[in-house]
């Protein structure tokens, strides 16, 4: 008696079948080009009934995705929502939004990173984790039994390395914004280095300027949901809720911007609230009006705008992370403790801590010959010698 065949192979189609039984018990026909790919195909529907995969399930990636978000949109900041709502409408879902789950390959997947060449490593990397995310959800749930894009890795273009201000900067900032609203966040930002979130949620309660350290402790922060600012809300991270001491520049600013504030809040909104996002924008408005614009020519309308009291003397952007960024860069120059950095940056990883550290530290030859001859200078040559014969002793013994 002749023995069948492992693979039927359909002549007119091209590709070999398989019939198999499902746990349900109907019957489903796999089919390949090749017996190698049918082998394979076989080996992951195996798999994925013994993980117990919903084999039947027509679900796709858009609406696996929509109800992941759903599920966890609840307690995301609204930065942290934005991201993946443009991730998922914008990048995802155009190219593989109406798959299968089951369907999907890693190349799918590396068809959507592919369609990101030329633009960031940021953006990439917030495309992939709500890819992986998503994915991870579904195996999870008994959706597929593996993630298509588990191996995948994001590229793109580095992010531009952050250039603090210098100190000639820092005090050409303080004298354009000084007597504006804009003044006080500036150098709460130059001096703490708070996050804009932490700076919108501080209260004069959080201050004790008459101390014989005056300071300042992030017991809150703002959240910003679209135009609104929800206060209070949690902290960024445990290690946020810290108290960092006040340089006197700052403690008398504060000292005096609190003898005429009617708010509990130290930067507030117009109308004395906790501050939102367009309270910041508009912060920092003020001080884009005072800075020297790229173009060769400042249009009419804006020159009426600023006004003719208001001088442009600032030919560098700021953002609230630069000041931040800023004041941690200067703590690094100073030499401090990278403990003591971390703490008053409110890193709750180190290696965040230690990635601005390295850049600012000199490593230059001409910067590191010092602490290399002081790291050598008691070892002479017959010490090396006899460390070297120790070893070689402590070896063979």
């Amino acid at each position: 008696m002749a023995r069948r065949p492992e693979f039927y192979f359909d002549e007119k189609t091209g590709y070999y079948r398989k019939r198999v039984k499902l746990q349900s018990g109907a019957y489903k026909d796999v089919r390949a080009k090749s017996k190698e790919e049918l082998r394979a195909k076989l080996y992951d529907l195996e798999t994925a009934q013994r993980m117990g995969v919903i084999l039947d399930d027509k679900t796709t990636v858009a609406q696996l995705l929509a109800q992941w978000y759903v599920n966890r949109k609840d307690g995301l900041s609204y930065s942290r929502r934005r991201d993946y709502v443009n991730a998922i409408n914008n990048h995802i879902c155009p190219i593989i939004g109406g798959y299968r789950l089951k369907s999907v390959k890693p190349e799918d997947c590396q068809r959507v990173m592919a369609a990101l060449a030329g633009k960031s490593n940021s953006l990439q990397t917030k495309v992939l984790g709500v890819m992986n995310m998503g994915f991870d959800c579904a195996v999870e749930n008994g959706l597929i039994f593996r993630s298509p894009c588990a191996k995948i890795k994001a590229g793109g273009v580095p992010t531009e390395e952050k250039v603090p201000l210098t100190p000639e900067q820092c005090a050409a900032l303080e004298d354009a914004t000084k007597g504006t609203r804009a003044y006080l966040f500036v150098l709460i930002g130059l001096y703490t280095g708070l996050r804009r979130e932490e700076i919108c949620g501080l209260r004069w309660s959080d201050l004790d300027l008459n101390a014989a350290a005056p300071h300042l402790t992030v017991n809150n922060a703002v959240r910003f949901d679209g135009g609104k600012g929800i206060f209070p809300s949690p902290l960024k991270t445990k290690a946020a809720h810290r108290t960092i001491p006040l340089p006197s520049k700052l403690a008398d600013a504060l000292r005096a911007a609190k003898s005429k504030s009617n708010s509990v809040f130290v930067v507030p909104a117009k109308n004395g609230s906790n501050a939102s996002l367009q309270t910041v924008r508009n912060l920092m408005a003020i001080i884009g009006r005072r800075t020297v614009k790229a173009s060769a020519a400042t249009s009419e309308k804006e020159a009426k705008k600023r006004g003719p009291q208001i001088q442009q003397t600032l030919d560098f952007k700021v953002t609230p992370h630069l000041l931040r960024h800023t004041y941690i860069t200067r703590l690094c120059q100073s030499g401090m403790d990278i403990k003591k950095i971390q703490y008053l940056a409110g890193h709750s990883d180190i290696k965040v801590t230690l990635g601005i550290y390295s850049h600012v530290v000199g490593n230059t030859p001409g910067e590191l010959i010092g602490a290399v001859e002081n790291a050598f200078s008691g070892q002479t040559s017959g010490q090396t010698e006899k460390c070297q014969q120790e070893k070689v002793l402590s070896i063979n013994g």
